[in-house]
């Protein structure tokens, strides 16, 4: 305008190499040497410690873009999820990665898609033009995917579901295993009617139901097959198997314990025991999975569940990954299978006495 005066913003310069070997006194290579990894063997303890304070007194970082354009590398991994935002199990998965990259000097770039194939395969092509090192794709519930073509094109690794075409590795939770654990855990505690209330059409319904059985048929206990109760995933749907197992039968004939599909199923359950006057854990024993964030542990009384190891997949992807990209090899496409802890509160009891 007219005779306004036009002013340039800049902030102050970023501090270099050359600014800290001037502060400690050394060449501009033993900077290097200090910041590449090489400083043993060429210099003393002493300088690199000198070298270090200065850059600290500087505010010096090294320059990630051009480390990387040395390296070939970026230090950035993309993960792309399909509806995991979501999930209540998203953050624990998403930390494991994002911590276990930082340990490594390594930032992660995370895009959502919904669960739209044309933005997963968008978002994949994306990440491999900013050249990020690798990718993982992380599934809200286990499930077989359709992999995106792009994740053929760098190192991938799957967490929380598998490759329809077992191309890629993969690290999803032991579901046939922490089954069985549900129903020892019942075992251990005397009860020998046990019944079994939600599910979905899912993998995770079938490895739990497996395992579950796997456990009760070691010790000759056969579940009837009335006690096995598919009700969906959700606190209505415990409710409803829960009446159906428990309202209107003797205490003689009803399950003395219910493992439960999720946490959800469990919280029905709960609910519909206190309706019919049936106390937990003295009378009936109650044991859900997933160990839901913010829910399990308050419920009345607080849940006995098997957990989801969200945390530990974000961590063993990562890791994956991480030492693809070191190695240059491409890991096999193996499934590594990550055991869900049980996690002990108030729900499970002794079996009742006759």
């Amino acid at each position: 305008m007219g005779g306004a005066e036009e002013r340039t913003t800049t902030g102050p310069a970023r501090p270099t190499s050359k600014d800290v070997a001037r502060l400690a006194g050394v060449s501009h290579t033993a900077v290097s040497f200090v910041f590449n990894g090489r400083a043993e063997g060429n210099l003393s303890p002493a300088t690199q410690e000198r070298i270090r304070q200065a850059a600290t007194q500087l505010g010096y970082r090294p320059d990630p873009v051009a480390r990387g354009l040395r390296r070939r590398r970026t230090s950035v991994l993309g993960l792309v999820t399909d509806e995991i935002a979501s999930s209540p199990f998203a953050g624990r998965l998403l930390r494991g990665a994002m911590e276990t990259a930082w340990g490594s000097e390594n930032l992660v770039l995370t895009v959502d898609s919904g669960g739209d194939p044309a933005k997963e395969e968008a978002a994949v092509a994306e990440l491999l033009d900013r050249r990020v090192d690798g990718i993982i794709y992380a599934a809200m519930s286990l499930r077989r995917v359709r992999v995106p073509e792009g994740l053929h094109r760098t190192h991938s690794v799957l967490a929380n579901c598998l490759p329809d075409d077992g191309s890629l590795p993969a690290v999803v939770p032991a579901e046939r295993a922490g089954g069985r654990t549900a129903a020892r855990l019942l075992l251990d505690q005397g009860h020998r009617r046990v019944g079994l209330v939600g599910g979905l059409d899912d993998i995770a319904s079938t490895e739990r139901l497996r395992g579950f059985r796997d456990a009760l048929r070691a010790a000759g206990i056969t579940v009837p097959k009335e006690w096995v109760v598919r009700t969906g995933g959700e606190i209505s749907g415990g409710y409803e198997g829960a009446l159906r197992l428990l309202e209107g039968v003797g205490r003689d004939r009803r399950p003395t314990g219910i493992f439960c599909y999720n946490d959800r199923v469990a919280a029905g359950v709960l609910h519909a025991a206190t309706r019919l006057g049936i106390a937990v854990p003295d009378e009936l024993s109650v044991i859900g999975y997933d160990d839901q964030e913010h829910m399990s542990a308050f419920l009345t009384p607080p849940l006995t569940t098997v957990g989801l190891p969200h945390r530990a997949m974000g961590e063993a992807a990562a890791r994956l990954l991480l030492d693809a990209i070191d190695s240059g090899r491409t890991p096999p496409a193996t499934v590594r299978r990550l055991a869900c802890p049980l996690i002990s509160r108030a729900s499970v009891g002794p079996a009742p006495t006759p």
